[in-house]
């Protein structure tokens, strides 16, 4: 580890490897932008030790941020408190989340006021043609596609890369 860059572990909760994916493409822009990168599903976080900042990114559901971000959320409230943390959703399918602010649902609100987290974004989801599932696969016949837009992730990973460098 390069102790001049900061460390960020991005946490992800992801039922259909949208958010994953997503996580993916903010850790190589973090890793551009000169930090050091450990992701890890919410359910693999062993400890805290030398980071410097958090992400916590999960799918939304029916306007509900999937259960194991909040899960690890509210499980690590104390630590989160005593780093920066931003709050990331994945989910819309369509390109509302590139083309203006969208609203946190409560439940985010809620989780962002606990653990004092310096942000919050919403980035478009993915939803395969494959879907499995009757919900998911319903809902393919009409939403497939992919709406995470790299272009978002890169400007929104430069605005949290300049808080690192005053924060």
């Amino acid at each position: 580890m390069n102790d001049s860059k900061p460390r960020v572990l991005i946490v992800f909760a992801s039922r259909r490897g949208g958010t994953a994916g997503l996580v993916d493409t903010i850790g190589d822009a973090l890793d551009a932008a000169g930090c050091d990168v450990i992701i890890s599903p919410a359910d693999g976080v062993a400890d805290f030790y030398g980071v410097n900042a958090v992400i916590v990114a999960g799918s939304l559901y029916y306007n509900r941020w999937h259960r194991h971000a909040s899960r690890f959320v509210r499980r690590n409230a104390a630590v989160l408190r005593t780093l920066p943390v931003w709050l990331v959703c994945s989910g819309p399918l369509d390109d509302s989340a590139s083309q203006r602010e969208v609203v946190p649902p409560k439940q985010l609100t809620r989780l962002a006021a606990l653990v004092d987290a310096r942000g919050q974004v919403t980035f478009g989801g993915r939803l395969r043609a494959d879907a499995r599932g009757v919900l998911a696969h319903a809902m393919a016949k009409t939403h497939a596609g992919d709406w995470r837009d790299p272009d978002h992730v890169k400007s929104w990973v430069a605005a949290v890369r300049g808080q690192l460098r005053t924060g």
